[in-house]
């Protein structure tokens, strides 16, 4: 018969407590500063948020829509850097640029670039933008391939077509970057790649506008690559 072992640790769980209550009792003055911290910060965080935030979105929201005026008949001059009465899309990123309307400011900027043909500054605006929105976070990608691709950065235009297809997919915007994908792949000459899309399209788009002649690319790009 095995003897039982005399010296097993023990857990002394009455000292460690009473460890932890005499920790508490000596640092009792710099744990209430650290939590009385925490509780202020947080406070400022809601007042931050409910009160300074909400209040400069109220002012965010007038001058975007002076500038979505302006963007809409396609003067973009003024769209961006405003007239006598509004200060503009770059107005409202540099002013209220923590709020909603400031975030969507920097969408409109950035297509306004795209439009303007200043690609490179469409990109950088574009790229600040931060959506979920089941189209517009699609588009805003989407259209950082239309910079990418007219800069001459095909490689670079395709992986965020790629992205905006994928990026809330849906019948509307999700075909539409798959074939641009796929025509960028053409110009690159890499047409296994530009196959593998165009099906995509068809089998998981098949009631899409891109659908209805997609079966002509499928063709070409099987006869480029021998299939």
């Amino acid at each position: 018969m095995t003897e039982k072992i005399k010296d097993d640790p023990i857990i002394d769980v009455q000292g460690a407590y009473s460890k932890t209550e005499h920790y508490i009792e000596e640092n009792k003055k710099s744990l209430s500063i650290i939590v009385g911290a925490i509780i202020a910060l947080a406070g400022i965080y809601v007042a931050w948020k409910y009160w300074y935030v909400a209040g400069e979105e109220k002012e965010a929201q007038k001058e975007l829509y002076a500038a979505q005026t302006y963007f809409e008949k396609d003067s973009l001059n003024k769209a961006i850097n405003g007239d006598a009465q509004s200060i503009g899309f770059e107005g409202i990123v540099n002013n209220y640029g923590v709020t909603p309307s400031g975030n969507l400011a920097e969408y409109y900027l950035g297509i306004s670039y795209m439009k303007k043909g200043e690609f490179e500054k469409a990109i950088e605006h574009l790229k600040e933008f931060d959506s979920n929105d089941q189209m517009v976070a699609p588009v805003a990608l989407g259209a950082i391939g239309d910079c990418c691709i007219e800069l001459n950065k095909t490689d670079e235009g395709v992986s965020y077509y790629l992205k905006a297809a994928e990026r809330n997919k849906n019948k509307f915007t999700s075909p539409i970057y798959l074939k641009k994908a796929g025509l960028a792949y053409e110009t690159l000459n890499n047409y296994k790649d530009a196959l593998k899309v165009y099906q995509r399209i068809k089998t998981d788009y098949d009631n899409s506008t891109e659908a209805r002649d997609i079966e002509k690319y499928i063709a070409r790009a099987k006869a480029m690559t021998g299939e």
